[in-house]
């Protein structure tokens, strides 16, 4: 990105300044953006490290750290749209705040945080779906390596309890990048999987080795394998864009292909989506073929060229022969920024056009990750991977909302969409010290959609509590200002009726 590139928004700047860093190996295994070196940050009078408050703190939850998200709504309701899913993890050591799964409102405020810290629980893919006809959480959770992942799938039920734990069969391990539940009540999932293959064609040698994409439909009740796909079997070495370097041994395979999403069909076929080869393939169910290539090397249809795009993530087909995907363009760069991409399909003429594209106003480039959501009505969700942002945009493409992490934090993909939780654990409480007299007690209840209001009880006894407060609630966490010394203290959550959802454990002061 330009110096010029640095001053094109100034409310934006800071993304222009990182989107200008060096590509740097990970922490995660992605390949994304270094922060600014200290003389770039004070040039441009900026931070050189995250903030102090670049993350939250709970009095009745100390153990939850996420990171602060905020948000800006140049053109938008900041009320007007469903909650977002995402997965913050922190790209560099160091980071404060904890990886997780966290649904936040439309303000930046957390719902639910659910920590997933350890190397084996690193999560991706965090969204809401639908398992046996109930609305679910799922995620991928495990280790991510260079690029790619080894886990299992996770669901929980609306009360935040686990569900399911969902893996590949064949001795394979499941891939961070995709998990699909499909209306039949089973799993989409992949793997990248060492093999040996011929890789005279790249400049390699002939008994070299490759990370083959393999695909796997699993009934998720049973475990049994319904359906598998092996790159290796349709797709030839030879159309890879990405540089063998020094691939290509049994210790460091050849990543030549690179899955990141796949997505059904009407007609029960599936369309894959390739980063390294720069193409989507849709594939046939019944027989495994493929029944055509999008862009790439061997593309089956003319692509126009302002529908081009490279390195490219999360492809979904839409009504109306259209198809959204997430155009990377980089690592290296093939385009001037990052965008998302809404194409139109002809099958008859084999040709497919630009029907829109939403671009961040400061040019982002997502080195890696990235996601394009585009809803019923014309609006887009775009996460920006690498970068920091996550990004609603009207149907003309104008910039509706903004929301970002501090860095190093990072989100693999973003969602959006209605929710309704009602935990199964008790709302929390915790007492701070009041400066009027009396005590401040702390409330929460992660995960709860309904909760309106808090009424505050208080007593010298824990048998003998009394109301002394009913406020509205005012984020993840209010803080309640009582008369009251105590010792003990229990809250309740309240709906819009004023009906009680769920009262906490009773607490004594300085315990």
């Amino acid at each position: 990105m330009a110096d010029s590139d640095l001053t094109r928004r100034r409310f934006l700047r800071r993304a222009a300044l990182v989107g200008a860093g060096v590509a740097v190996p990970l922490t995660t295994g992605y390949v994304g953006y270094r922060l600014p070196r200290p003389e770039q940050a004070a040039a441009a009078g900026e931070p050189t490290a995250p903030p102090a408050n670049a993350l939250h703190h709970f009095v009745s939850r100390p153990d939850l750290r996420p990171p602060r998200v905020t948000v800006t709504a140049p053109g938008g309701d900041p009320d007007g749209g469903g909650y977002l899913f995402l997965s913050p993890k922190a790209y560099q050591d160091g980071s404060p705040s904890q990886p997780g799964c966290m649904v936040v409102d439309r303000h930046g405020t957390p719902v639910w945080f659910l920590p997933r810290e350890g190397e084996q629980l690193i999560p991706a893919d965090f969204k809401a779906q639908t398992y046996r006809g109930e609305p679910v959480l799922t995620w991928w959770q495990g280790e991510v390596l260079a690029g790619y992942g080894q886990g299992t799938a996770v669901i929980y039920d609306s009360a935040y309890r686990p569900v399911a734990e969902v893996g590949m069969g064949n001795g394979m391990r499941a891939d961070l990048h995709e998990f699909l539940i499909t209306e039949r009540d089973t799993a989409l999932l992949m793997a990248y999987h060492p093999a040996r293959a011929d890789l005279s064609a790249v400049g390699g040698p002939a008994d070299g080795w490759v990370y083959a994409g393999v695909v796997q439909e699993v009934d998720i009740a049973s475990g049994e394998v319904l359906f598998e796909w092996n790159s290796l079997d349709h797709v030839a070495v030879d159309e890879t864009y990405k540089e063998l370097g020094e691939a290509g041994t049994e210790d460091a395979p050849f990543d030549y292909i690179h899955l990141n999403s796949i997505a059904e069909t009407d007609d029960d076929g599936l369309v894959l989506s390739a980063r390294n080869t720069w193409a989507l393939y849709k594939i046939s169910r019944d027989s495994g073929e493929v029944v055509w290539r999008m862009n790439g090397r061997r593309s089956d249809f003319e692509v126009e060229k302002t529908a081009r795009f490279s390195w490219q993530h999360d492809a979904r087909m839409h009504p109306g022969d259209r198809l959204a995907l997430f155009d990377n363009s980089s690592s290296p760069p093939q385009g001037p920024h990052s965008r998302g991409l809404v194409l139109h399909i002809d099958h008859e003429a084999r040709r497919v056009t630009l029907d829109r594209e939403f671009v961040h106003p400061a040019g982002l480039r997502a080195d890696n990750q990235g996601s394009m959501q585009l809803l019923e009505d014309g609006r887009a969700l775009v996460g920006w991977g690498s970068q920091p942002y996550t990004s609603e945009f009207a149907p003309d493409g104008t910039l509706a909302f903004d929301a970002r992490f501090p860095e190093p934090d990072q989100s693999y993909r973003a969602r959006t969409a209605d929710w309704t939780g009602t935990p199964a654990e008790k709302p929390a409480v915790g007492i701070g010290s009041s400066k009027a007299g009396g005590r401040t007690v702390y409330t929460s209840w992660n995960g709860s959609t309904a909760t309106r209001r808090w009424r505050v009880f208080a007593g010298e006894s824990g048998d003998a509590l009394e109301p002394v407060a009913t406020v509205d609630r005012s984020g993840f966490e209010t803080a309640v200002a009582v008369t009251s010394e105590g010792p003990f203290f229990a809250a309740e959550a309240l709906g819009a009726d004023d009906e009680v959802l769920a009262r906490s454990e009773t607490v004594r002061d300085g315990d």
